[in-house]
């Protein structure tokens, strides 16, 4: 099992909180009766930053298993590919 570095650890958790916070501001938005266009604007802004922690944390588990005894051999091409689609 790889685990991040905590500089990325806190880089992705960090952006996950915001996007907690914003989502939770577009569920306001909603239940206020505000307007549309605003609220998906907004829900726009959590897709982007969830997609970018996603994309980040496979990037760096990647370069950790990369960086591993066994380098490129030791990788699951199968995995890593349904990885990344998974944030497609």
């Amino acid at each position: 099992m790889v685990q991040l570095p905590a500089d990325q650890v806190w880089s992705a958790a960090d952006r996950l909180k915001r996007a907690q916070g914003r989502l939770a501001g577009v569920v306001r938005m909603l239940e206020e009766g505000r307007d549309c266009e605003e609220a998906v604007t907004q829900l726009a802004a959590v897709d982007h930053a969830l997609d970018r922690a996603g994309f980040a944390v496979v990037a760096g588990g990647l370069k950790e298993c990369l960086s591993q005894e066994g380098g490129a051999d030791g990788l699951d091409t199968q995995k890593m590919e349904k990885l990344f689609l998974s944030l497609s």
